[in-house]
């Protein structure tokens, strides 16, 4: 629903974000009674995503909405501050959670990170048009329509986003010409669904040790990587005096710069390119090298990977990825911001498609994860690499350990580089089983 909320400014939206962050971290510190139980079982990550999620569906804030002045028009709202989070502190936090990272022990977390990122991606992939399948045997009406209004079509744009990006979202839209006036329904699903799974995989976090025992992962690789990081930590920890704050600082937004910077050229220099290639296939593939936002987070990956080999890595005993964290927890609150649960009933049967294709991506992970013995960690991170993308694979993976962070960052660039090649395979499927 799009109605005016109650606040419409950023500022007190931004307080009031805050006050329920405020409020988590306090109840979570409460050991005993209700809270300690609480919190045993519901993540306080997910709590920070769920509070500001209840605060839009009880109309007091929201991220979209319009308004209709006396004369009649209707005007188009949003608050910015999802976009502040997920262009300065997103990438501030990646810079300042990877700082400390042994790379080395990142890539010997070994094969099963990719063999479940991949699983996840075919799950996408084949999820689209089972789900379309089903849906049509009780109401074909749902993933009808002819021409540009085929429901195959606005879907190709959901297979897009929940294997590569925006990005690849946008390329999908172009590339099969779903009618625009109906893409909203899509974008709604997209947002729906991928954030409710995105809350069940953070409930799942709370209960990792039990799930890995189900799952009968091993966790060796994962648990030294997080040693390492600890460990090194603890032997640099200090009390960070007012010098130390600011040089982080500095180090944090100053990396980030350079990354808006680079994006600035790197974008449009390869959108350009892309769009001279003759072969539209190869070019549709490459549409994610014209994104900003993929040339924001890669940079900024890079310097912090960088910065990792010098002595600034120290700056992690001043605490780095503490403030690293602080930015994360403000991103997942603007993405909660984004959900609205009484929207659930404006498209319900677009919602049952979205909430069968993920249930067969879900599926389909657990079931490789039980054969293949891999972590509940691989798992999270290589689905929310797929549907998430950079904005929500480092969250998951922090949420394990900020060490992990990085961990999320490459699965979900390489989500990118996939994404629109294995979406284009899903749309053809679906236009199958559609009978398009």
């Amino acid at each position: 629903m799009n109605t005016q909320p109650l606040f419409t400014n950023d500022a007190i939206i931004f307080g009031l974000l805050m006050l329920a962050l405020g409020l988590v971290f306090y109840t979570e510190s409460i050991k005993t009674g209700f809270w300690g139980k609480f919190y045993k079982i519901i993540p306080g990550l997910f709590m920070a995503y769920m509070v500001p999620a209840l605060l839009t569906t009880s109309g007091l804030i929201a991220a979209e909405w319009t308004s209709v002045s006396e004369s009649g028009e209707v005007t188009e709202h949003s608050s910015n501050l999802y976009y502040v989070a997920s262009r300065y502190l997103l990438p501030a936090a990646l810079v300042l959670m990877t700082l400390s990272i042994d790379l080395k022990a990142v890539f010997n977390l070994g094969w099963k990170a990719l063999i479940m990122f991949f699983t996840g991606t075919l799950g996408i992939v084949i999820g689209g048009p089972i789900a379309i399948l089903l849906v049509s045997m009780i109401a074909p009406e749902v993933v009808g329509g002819v021409g540009p209004d085929a429901v195959w079509r606005g879907l190709s744009t959901l297979a897009g986003s929940w294997i590569g990006g925006g990005a690849n979202q946008t390329a999908m839209l172009e590339i099969y010409g779903y009618n625009q006036a109906e893409y909203g329904k899509m974008v709604f699903v997209d947002i729906f669904v991928a954030n409710v799974w995105m809350a069940i995989i953070l409930i799942g976090i709370g209960r990792r040790t039990a799930i890995n025992k189900w799952l009968k992962g091993d966790t060796s690789s994962i648990e030294e990587l997080k040693d390492k990081v600890s460990s090194f930590s603890e032997s640099v920890k200090r009390n960070p005096s007012l010098t130390d704050l600011m040089i982080l600082a500095a180090i944090a937004f100053g990396s980030v710069s350079l990354a808006h910077l680079g994006a600035t050229y790197l974008g449009p220099f390869f959108e350009a390119k892309v769009s001279t290639i003759d072969s539209a296939q190869v070019r549709n593939m490459l549409t994610f090298l014209g994104s900003q936002f993929f040339w924001m987070i890669s940079i900024a990956t890079i310097i912090a990977i960088l910065l990792s080999y010098t002595k600034i890595r120290n700056y992690e005993g001043a605490g780095a990825s503490k403030f690293g964290s602080v930015f994360i927890y403000i991103l997942v609150a603007t993405i909660g911001m984004k959900i609205d649960i009484r929207s659930v009933f404006e498209s319900p049967g677009l919602i049952a498609v979205g909430i069968i294709w993920m249930s067969i991506h879900a599926l389909l992970l657990i079931l490789v994860a039980k054969i293949i013995k891999a972590p509940y960690f691989f798992l999270a991170v290589g689905s929310q690499a797929n549907v998430g993308g950079a904005a929500s694979a480092p969250v998951v993976a922090s949420a394990f350990h900020p060490s992990l962070a990085t961990v999320g960052v490459l699965l979900a660039v390489l989500g990118y580089a996939v994404g629109t090649i294995a979406a284009i395979g899903c749309t053809i499927l679906m236009q199958l089983a559609a009978g398009g």
